[in-house]
């Protein structure tokens, strides 16, 4: 297995699955991922403007670079429709280093 602080996945929470989408799409094109993986009609609930707030919302799974997730997570801050997105990094356990390897391929940037 891969050196786990090579990858890490990103999480955050959007409107819609075309919204989640559309980032996703940004964000590759961006080279700041290697893949996205949309989970729509999720049902959030949480707290907002002193009330309990239930929206159905799509799940962004973002995987990338570990030394990607800052720029990673200041283009989500300027992309995201919300004022207060959820981003969250999380840190695997465990990488494949096939999988580690094509993370890192993927996100180089493009020779033109």
């Amino acid at each position: 297995m891969e050196d786990t602080a090579s990858v890490a996945l990103v999480l955050t929470t959007i409107s819609t699955e075309e919204h989640a989408e559309t980032l996703a799409r940004q964000l590759l094109e961006e080279r700041l991922i290697a893949c996205s993986t949309v989970i729509g009609a999720a049902s959030s609930h949480y707290w907002w403007g002193g009330a309990i707030t239930s929206e159905t919302e799509a799940v962004l799974l973002l995987k990338t670079r570990s030394d990607l997730v800052e720029q990673l997570r200041q283009r989500i801050l300027e992309l995201h429709p919300y004022n207060v997105p959820e981003v969250i990094v999380l840190q695997p356990s465990a990488v494949s280093d096939a999988y580690a390897a094509w993370v890192e391929e993927s996100t180089k940037p493009r020779q033109n």
